[in-house]
């Protein structure tokens, strides 16, 4: 019996082997790095042991100081997780040679499934389809084709690739990722299925030679091949699913498969489907088959380790359908980048529970509200898991909720998320790898452009509510208010998108809104517009107010102000009373409202003077290492051109040439760490001939 395990791993993982742990009477041991030392997972297990550095090199990824972990605190079992050392077969054989029990499959397989042009060729053999595959680009002759990364999943070392003249920069970019993310720059390339769907079976076998499948998932909607939404069951063709799960468990017995695992395929729109890969862990995506199963799949790992033998023996039936989106720290306005800072809040309504098998709505979060999200580790924050009796059902209830989150702080990929839940196209099922491509619909912000002024006026009269309840005197005073009303109130914002937004308004001596306007008006360039405001008495059309116009500026949404708090307010908008949310961490303002959210900063009245940056200099967008340098000073580059690659988040991000010119400058050398804002490049640009 495992009495003390120990989690080589993180976040979320962590969080939910020790929620299995807690219910099974088993002790638990965390290691943590430096960056996590105040993670929530460290914070729940019963000791933690801390691993120098902040580098998964440093930490997460040193089997010696994993194992004296284990030593130290009597741990005599060890859980990997997933990602890090979860597939590493000489991890697994050091676990038990050091006397400690393996939670998962045995080394054998995990090596042999670890290289995956390897595993093709034994799968094969074991009657599993494969897809046409290549280790030479010279001998392809059929275009498009994937390029892969042998060693490695979650999307990492995958390119696709068009045109033959793109496949060795394709290969070379891919090499470097994989070596970065496994440790391996082995690669090869397949044939890429236009439309194809990417669906997974849950298998699981045990000590006495059982292998069986849970079900499948269908995990298509992926962006930078890394998946983002996946459900439980797939939506299939008829005796699809059946040939599936037959070819599935095929590949856990050729390997004779122990623990937690999943076969990868690729159902192409005739109804065939090509195995990809095998995922000898638990994947990120497993609590949909626990909730259509209602089984524990860590509890399963930990008897299964023990030597029991499985509860099922054949695929259980499934009840109902459940659907998860991972919700991560990445940046709409910039491309999604990965995106680091401060948590100040984190809160998903209707939440019923969380790490372990739930009816409702599941959360399996790494972080909390006050978490620092850093630039060591993948930016995925929590997992969001909705069951129901039906599929729309699921998707309504996990769209609703995602769009109520407060997720503030940190820019994530929220509102992506919930325009694909709510699309029509994945309503009826029709999903493929290529989703996202093909609607780029889903990616505008859920608040309207034109919602926004009313969401920046919420924020000033939040702000003024504010300020009134902390003043030391006359606190009942409406904010601002004079006998003689010339000049409204002003507050200036600047948005997500870097545009800046002035709110004027003014309250009249019982606090009511007299008139309100913003600036840039609905005619400029700029993503907001301007709108108007009312009384009870009557309305005044923007820009407008008793002393005559203020700004040039278009009609828009009568409001009347019925309270405010500093941390709500209530607007009547043409004659619909709106609930605003507003919550304040210095600078910042967080807007929750019914139509989307919105952050922004309060800009000062008086800012001070910034220094200037030279013409044509390029910045990071985020903190990172400087990974390779392209180019010289003194070259002339043309606009697109790569000059650089900067390493975060465990992904590489290009910087390109943004039009053609000259380099003037390099002052990042390769291998240099940056912080965000930091100039990575100076181009001076071509003056155009005369």
């Amino acid at each position: 019996m495992i009495r003390k395990l120990l989690v080589a791993n993180r976040g979320e993982i962590a969080r939910r082997v020790f929620a299995t742990c807690r219910a099974l009477g088993v002790a638990t041991v965390a290691v943590h790095s430096d960056a996590d030392a105040d993670a929530p997972y460290v914070a729940e297990a019963d000791e933690a042991v801390r691993l120098p550095g902040n580098t998964p090199v440093e930490t997460y990824l040193r089997i010696g100081s994993i194992l004296d972990a284990a030593r130290r605190t009597g741990a005599d079992a060890v859980h990997p997780g997933y990602g890090f050392l979860a597939e590493h077969a000489g991890f697994a054989a050091a676990v038990t040679d050091a006397g400690l029990t393996w939670v998962g499959p045995s080394a054998g397989a995990i090596a042999a499934m670890g290289d995956k042009l390897a595993a093709k060729g034994l799968l094969a053999g074991a009657g599993v389809p494969m897809l046409p595959t290549w280790t030479d680009g010279d001998e392809i002759t059929d275009f498009p084709v994937l390029v892969k990364a042998s060693a490695g999943g979650g999307g990492r070392g995958m390119r696709i690739v068009r045109d033959p003249a793109d496949l060795p920069a394709a290969v070379d970019s891919a090499r470097r990722e994989a070596a970065a993310a496994f440790g391996d720059d082995t690669v090869f390339i397949e044939r890429y299925v236009e439309r194809g769907r990417h669906v997974e079976v849950q298998i699981f076998g045990d000590t006495a030679g059982t292998v069986v499948a849970l079900g499948e998932r269908d995990c298509s909607i992926q962006r930078r091949h890394q998946k983002i939404v996946e459900e439980a069951p797939a939506v299939l063709p008829d005796g699809v699913r059946e040939r599936l799960h037959a070819a599935a468990v095929a590949a856990g017995r050729a390997v004779d498969y122990v623990g937690a695992g999943t076969v990868e395929f690729l159902l192409a729109p005739s109804g065939e489907f090509f195995f990809l890969e095998m995922n000898t862990r638990l994947q990120v995506e497993h609590p949909v088959t626990e909730a259509v199963t209602g089984l524990d799949l860590v509890r399963l790992q930990l008897l299964v380790a023990e030597g029991a033998a499985l509860p099922v023996a054949t695929t259980p039936p499934t009840d109902g359908h459940a659907i998860e989106v991972r919700l991560c720290a990445e940046d709409p306005t910039q491309g999604f980048r990965p995106a680091t800072g401060t948590l100040h809040r984190f809160a998903v309504p209707g939440v019923v529970g969380g790490f372990a098998p739930t009816r409702g709505l599941r959360l399996d979060s790494g972080v909390c509200t006050g978490s620092t999200v850093g630039v060591h580790y993948d930016s995925m924050l929590a997992k969001l898991i909705a069951w129901a009796p039906t599929r729309a059902e699921a998707a309504r209830a996990l769209a609703g909720a995602l769009a109520r989150a407060e997720l503030h702080g940190v820019a994530t990929n929220r509102d992506l998320l919930v325009r694909v839940l709510r699309s029509a196209e994945f309503g009826s099922a029709q999903v493929d790898t290529g989703f996202l491509d093909a609607h780029a619909e889903v990616f505008a912000p859920l608040l309207p452009t034109d919602q926004l002024p009313v969401a920046a006026l919420a924020a000033a009269l939040a702000g003024a509510a504010a300020r009134r309840a902390d003043a030391p005197v006359l606190a009942g005073l409406p904010s601002g208010w004079r006998n003689v009303p010339a000049f409204p109130q002003v507050v200036r914002y600047a948005t997500a998108t870097g545009d800046e937004i002035e709110v004027r308004y003014r309250l009249d001596r019982s606090g009511g809104l007299t008139d309100w306007s913003t600036d840039p008006p609905a005619s400029s360039t700029g993503s907001t517009v301007a709108a108007s405001g009312s009384t009870s008495a009557g309305t005044t059309t923007a820009g407008t107010d008793a002393t005559g116009p203020t700004t040039a500026s278009e009609p828009g949404p009568v409001v009347e102000l019925v309270a405010a708090a500093p941390d709500r307010v209530l607007l009547d908008v043409a004659g619909v009373r709106r609930v605003f949310r507003v919550h304040r961490a210095g600078s910042a303002v967080f807007v929750d409202g019914p139509d989307g959210a919105a952050e922004l900063t309060e800009l000062p009245r008086f800012p001070l003077p910034r220094v200037a940056l030279a013409v044509g200099s390029l910045l990071a967008p985020l903190p990172g290492t400087v990974t390779r340098v392209h180019v010289g000073v003194g070259q002339r580059v043309a606009a697109g051109d790569l000059l650089l690659t900067l390493e975060a988040m465990k992904l590489e991000h290009p910087v390109l040439a943004p039009t053609d010119g000259v380099v003037a400058d390099l002052p990042v050398p390769t291998g240099g760490q940056v912080e965000t804002g930091a100039v990575l490049a100076v181009v001076n640009p071509e003056e155009a001939p005369r």
